[in-house]
């Protein structure tokens, strides 16, 4: 279980670097993401988290339902929709405003616009934080089995690779809002580390209840493919035909595919 802890912790420390790490282009570039670009990052995305919630999540919870002599599609289905639920209670509950929106979304409040904009980005990285625990997770359940850690890893860095953009995405329109360079780094960054908190809880939770395992994986890859159908598709086409956008999500999932099966 303690090594484990320590796995996820670096795994979503890294995710989490990688954020802040986009979220520093705001002191690089003062003006907000070109239309194509944000298509393009947005597409990306929404290809990792589709390849990861079928590679690393969905089929590595039939395998372990099987061995557990369930069957397998039964938990990949109730955690699947379970996670669905999870994150449009969220999403109905938790105040936040989209990028380029000019509604907020979830209950009325009056927070600021810019606090409304970090939220709308923290939502998405609590599946991926839960993600990258579940999976490291399930490595420790199988005697640190080292392909079920470079699985966990190839999840981990595909993660990360996509929250760069995802950190100046938020970052920059921060700058625009009339936010400080230094505090539009800061809150960008901070958007990330929802998920260092909910990959550790995810271990947690999965080494106390290792029988539900198989739900738990598919519970993220619900609340993922959530985030990716009901967000960051739609974002990336922006309501019309973009062979871009469409572009991004395939070369995102080629990306997480590759990772997966190589290290995986």
């Amino acid at each position: 279980m303690g090594q484990s802890v320590l796995w996820a912790a670096a795994g979503t420390g890294f995710t989490f670097f990688m954020t802040a790490l986009g979220a520093s282009m705001v002191f690089f570039f003062r003006t907000k993401v070109n239309d194509g670009a944000q298509r393009i990052f947005l597409g990306f995305a929404a290809g990792v988290m589709i390849a990861a919630s079928v590679w690393s999540l969905l089929i590595p919870a039939i395998e372990e339902a099987e061995n557990q002599g369930m069957i397998g599609w039964v938990p990949a289905a109730g955690g699947f929709l379970l996670g669905i639920g999870f994150l449009m209670a969220l999403d109905s509950l938790i105040p936040h405003l989209h990028i380029g929106a000019d509604k907020p979304e979830g209950r009325s409040s009056s927070w600021k616009r810019t606090t409304l904009l970090i939220f709308a980005v923290t939502l998405h990285n609590i599946p991926e934080g839960m993600a990258v625990g579940f999976t490291f997770a399930l490595a420790a359940q199988h005697g640190n089995d080292p392909a079920l850690y470079t699985g966990a890893m190839a999840l981990a860095i595909g993660m990360g690779i996509q929250n760069f953009p995802e950190g100046a995405a938020i970052s920059l329109p921060l700058r625009q809002e009339g936010v400080p360079a230094w505090k539009s780094f800061i809150y960008g960054g901070l958007s990330g580390i929802v998920e260092p908190i909910f990959g550790i809880l995810a271990v947690l939770i999965a080494g106390s209840i290792q029988p539900l395992l198989p739900w738990l994986l598919a519970f993220a890859a619900g609340a993922m493919m959530y985030v990716v159908v009901e967000e960051l598709i739609p974002e990336a086409h922006l309501g019309e035909h973009s062979n871009i956008g469409t572009l991004g999500v395939m070369a995102g999932f080629l990306v997480m595919m590759v990772l997966d099966v190589a290290l995986g």
